[in-house]
């Protein structure tokens, strides 16, 4: 018989400390069963790794499986390896069935990722239990303080337990403890014990290794030589010492007596790291009865070429093992702290190479989804920009940083209630679950014959929407989308002359259900709709959709409204697009809900917590921008999109403005700036281009193709058509919530936007009582325009006798060339139309290209909820002009004594007084007529510029 068959006889039996497909398919694995008696197979991540993410003989598997449908990165691992398990434990099985279930094992182990988790050990443990259903299935648990409780769960569920990562005896102790107690457990439930197989990994090579480290440090090398590779094989005879003391006396008999089998002592670590060593050394002395050694496919060729077999050797000289392991505790090298840190380490090890699997995995996956082209690329610019970025990512990648996001760890950003708001992310499969509904509704939609829908919502409750219909479009058959979120008596009187009020549909969004523009729209509207059509039928024209329990709730079940949608309580506005928030319009518009969801999955598995950060698109991304504004002062986000999904810009401007720029830091997202030459821009850009594919405009991409030559750092992000609009939502809500972990934000609140309502609150409470809003008193007046300022800018600013030397004072306290850069926005509180919007684009351009300070262009009260809160609580590098003017026509809300002029009115005021009193640079502009005023203040800006 070769060396391996005498192991048998010796009563060891011999385990394959390796698979792979090919091992079975190819018939090795039989060979090795029949000629050298193998007995079991043991695999771990590690080996997993090697199988699948290092040979291309899973490529064709994975093809197919991807072919069926997309699949997360943990589907296609389990898929894969679980094929491998089951048919090696068919293989087996003979084995298994002769030895009455004593041998005959395959391992699979729980995901290290979960090694510090009982509970959510024990749940993998039962699922692959389950997924595998072969009896001569082995589920690895680490004997981690986590590991153990678990171990006597799974045991007295009756699964069969290979305890992995096991290296102190006294943790061993505490393993059969488990084992013993499991055991106890399942014969009281009625169990049968004498089905249960087990065995106690004890780690070898990897304890030499550690303490050889520590002798090399040691002063007397006499001493050093003598103990070198002398502790795990002494660590293993004190461990089979008590093996035989622990499964003898009462207990363990009575168990025994109803079938039960000892947890058997397996050698693991078996071959040899230090090649001064014989590579069969650790084989040949850990023999010993009712024992397993599982050994790599070298050492068992070893093995059996040269191996020397020495029955019970592991019972020989158990005095010198104790001597040896004396002699390194009065070197001062401690067994005890030795075997802790490896136990960590052997966790980390496998979370790494978990990491490198899945990562092999997430490549092909893309490659499958997306063909040679990456729908992705991050251009760093700068070589330390890179070198930054890449030491992030390992960053991300060694503290599990994604999985940590996806179970809302609230301590990977400040520790607050971040765990509260992360229901966002796995929206995506509960509106999949939920769409019949919206299907239903869109019928009605459409049956009702609606000519116009209506959005009635502010921030983060309407842009989502609003890029739906801008970008899809009109669609035939179904109502044509209009969105109203300014308080602009023009803006609302534009909206109610576009549609015919008896023939249209309003959706009326609002998350708290207090929110008071989405009310106050809500008061007009239904006043205007029961005057056309009968205030008795008027609520059947109106949609609600809000959080459960909200006062827009109970209002619209008061008003009899046709539908109500609920939104997810964990879900904030901004991060809210994929949920009922965004798609009730998208349905009532007559868009195919399903394909959009659908469409959106793969991103989203793609950003998934199994997708290490190397591959992770969202992770890549949060990283490139955070570490670009942290690090390289590079925090002024310009957003360059396709003409066909341009309107993406301003959703990203609020979802990155809103969710970062608090706490004095953050992200300044800047959209629709018009593209120039790379000297007419500082050094705080970071450029996103969003390329929609096969409709790309050429000029963007000879623009953005010289910013990259020029140094500045970009993501290109390719588009593959409309429908994959939901791709990019998930990408970047990921990506905001990555940057604001290293920012050190909360990515979820937004309390300077809560400062601005608070001071409209108080001055439209004040006016329903006094009917006035406070005096003010400009501090100049020039061809129908003033000028307002607080004390403090005013005294900035100095005294003029002219508008446009005002505005050069102000503009000269724009600083471009600072570390991070000053930006210039300007807020208008006038009405967002084509003639208006470019008047001031125009204007920003001719600021930016003189002053090379990033621009903004918000219309009030719309960007108060979206980039507003990085204006107050951001960086302080802004300069702001604030536009208010003169309402022709106003309009009377409803039920109160103000107006929406007055409304406006507020708001502009309550904005800027929470800008000066957070120390911004800010000036107001207020215009008699907007057309005049527009024209008198572009002559001033230029020649303030000159």
């Amino acid at each position: 018989m070769n060396p391996l068959r005498q192991l048998e006889a010796c009563g060891q039996s011999p385990w394959l400390d390796y698979l792979k497909r090919s091992l079975i398919e190819k018939g090795e694995l039989r060979t090795l069963i029949e000629r050298d008696g193998l007995k079991g197979i043991t695999s771990n991540p590690s080996i997993f790794e090697k199988a699948i993410g290092e040979s291309d003989e899973y490529a064709d598997a994975l093809k197919q499986f991807q072919a069926q449908a997309d699949h997360s990165i943990s589907e296609i691992y389990e898929h894969l390896a679980i094929a491998d398990i089951r048919a090696a434990a068919d293989m087996l099985r003979p084995v298994y069935d002769q030895t009455q279930g004593r041998d005959g094992y395959i391992s699979l182990e729980c995901s290290p990722y979960l090694a510090n988790n009982s509970e959510a050990t024990i749940g993998e443990a039962l699922r692959l239990w389950a997924a595998v259903q072969r009896p001569n299935l082995m589920v690895k648990v680490p004997a981690t303080p986590a590991g153990i409780p678990a171990i006597r769960q799974l045991t007295g569920r009756g699964l069969n337990i290979n305890i992995t990562l096991l290296f102190s005896v006294a943790v061993y102790e505490q393993v059969v403890d488990a084992y013993i107690s499991g055991l106890e457990d399942l014969k009281r439930t009625g169990g049968d014990v004498s089905t249960i197989g087990s065995v106690a990994s004890i780690f070898v090579s990897r304890i030499d290794v550690a303490v050889d480290k520590r002798l090399d440090k040691l002063g007397d090398k006499r001493v050093a030589d003598r103990l070198r590779g002398k502790a795990a094989i002494a660590n293993a005879k004190l461990a089979y010492v008590r093996y035989k003391a622990l499964f003898s006396g009462s207990r363990w008999q009575s168990l025994a007596a109803a079938g039960a089998k000892t947890q058997r002592l397996l050698w693991a670590s078996t071959s040899t790291k230090n090649p001064a060593y014989k590579d069969t050394m650790y084989v040949e002395a850990l023999i010993g009865r009712d024992t397993v050694d599982t050994i790599p496919p070298a050492t068992m060729d070893a093995f059996r070429e040269h191996g020397e077999v020495t029955p019970d050797v592991i019972e020989q000289d158990v005095a010198g093992a104790r001597a040896v392991l004396a002699e390194l505790e009065r070197c001062g090298i401690s067994l005890k702290k030795v075997t802790e840190e490896l136990v960590t380490q052997g966790v980390q090890q496998f979370a790494d190479s978990f990491d490198k699997l899945f990562g092999a995995i997430a490549r092909q996956r893309r490659a499958l989804l997306e063909g040679d082209r990456a729908s992705m690329e991050i251009r760093p610019g700068l070589p330390a920009m890179k070198t930054a970025f890449d030491a992030e990512l390992e960053v991300w990648r060694a503290g599990g940083r994604i999985r940590r996001l996806w179970v809302g760890d609230k301590s990977l950003w400040t520790g607050t209630d971040e765990d509260k708001w992360v229901g966002w992310l796995p929206v995506v499969e509960q509106e999949l679950a939920d769409v019949d509904r919206l299907l239903g509704f869109a019928e009605d939609v459409k049956q009702r014959g609606f000519n116009d829908l209506v959005l009635l919502g502010m921030g983060g409750s309407s842009l989502g929407p609003e890029v739906f219909g801008e970008t899809f479009g009109r669609q035939a058959g179904w109502p044509r989308f209009h969105m109203l979120d300014s308080t602009d008596p023009a803006q609302v009187k534009a909206i109610e002359q576009a549609v015919d009020l008896s023939k249209t549909l309003f959706i009326v969004s609002s998350k708290s259900g207090s929110t008071l523009e989405p009310n106050i729209f809500l008061d007009y509207f239904l006043d205007r709709v029961g005057a056309v059509g009968g205030r008795d039928k008027a609520g059947e024209h109106f949609v609600a959709v809000t959080d459960p329990g909200s006062s827009l709730e109970r209002r619209a079940k008061q008003l009899g409204f046709a539908h109500i949608f609920y939104g997810v309580p964990s879900i904030g506005g901004r991060y809210s697009v994929l949920s009922k928030f965004g798609l009730v319009p998208a349905a009532a518009m007559g868009l195919d809900i399903k394909r959009l969801l659908e469409t959106s999955q793969p991103m989203e598995r793609a950003c998934g917590p199994d997708v290490p950060p190397q591959e992770n698109p969202g992770v890549q991304l949060g990283i490139a921008l955070a570490v670009a504004a942290t690090c390289f002062g590079r925090d002024k986000v310009t957003i360059i999109a396709s003409p066909g999904i341009a309107d993406l810009g301003a959703w990203l401007e609020q979802l990155l403005a809103e969710s970062t720029g608090k706490l004095g830091r953050g992200l300044i997202p800047l959209a629709d700036e018009a593209l120039t030459t790379p000297e007419h821009y500082g050094s705080d850009r970071f450029f996103a281009y969003l390329e929609l594919e096969g409709q790309g405009d050429w000029s963007q991409r000879q623009a953005v193709a010289a910013l990259e030559r020029a140094g500045h750092p970009v993501a290109r992000i390719s588009v593959k058509d409309i429908w994959h609009i939901g791709q990019e939502f998930f990408r970047w809500e990921i990506a905001t919530a990555v940057a604001g972990a290293i920012i050190g934000i909360d990515p979820f609140d937004q309390p300077d936007v809560e400062a601005s309502k608070d001071k409209t609150r108080a001055l439209t409470d004040d006016y329903e009582k006094s009917h006035r809003l406070p005096e003010e008193t400009p501090v100049f007046r020039e061809n129908g325009v003033a000028l307002y300022a607080d004390p403090r800018n005013a005294a900035e600013l100095g005294r003029h006798n002219t508008l446009s030397d005002y505005l050069k004072s102000h503009f000269a306290r724009v600083h471009a060339s600072a570390k991070t850069g000053d930006y210039v926005a300007l807020l208008a509180y006038i009405q967002r139309n084509k003639a208006n919007t470019q008047a001031l684009t125009a204007m920003r351009m001719r600021i930016r290209d003189r002053t090379h300070a990033a621009t903004c262009l918000g219309f009030g009260p719309r960007f108060q909820h979206s980039t507003g809160q990085a204006y107050k609580g951001g960086p302080n590098s802004g300069v702001f002009l604030q536009v208010t003017c003169d309402d022709l026509t106003d309009i009377e809300v409803p039920g109160h004594s103000y107006s929406f002029g007055v409304v406006k009115s507020a708001q502009a005021r309550g904005d800027l007084e929470v800008l000066v009193e957070r120390g911004r640079r800010a000036l107001r502009i207020h215009l008699k007529d907007v057309g005049a005023g527009l024209a008198e203040l572009t002559r001033a800006v230029d020649t303030a510029l000159e």
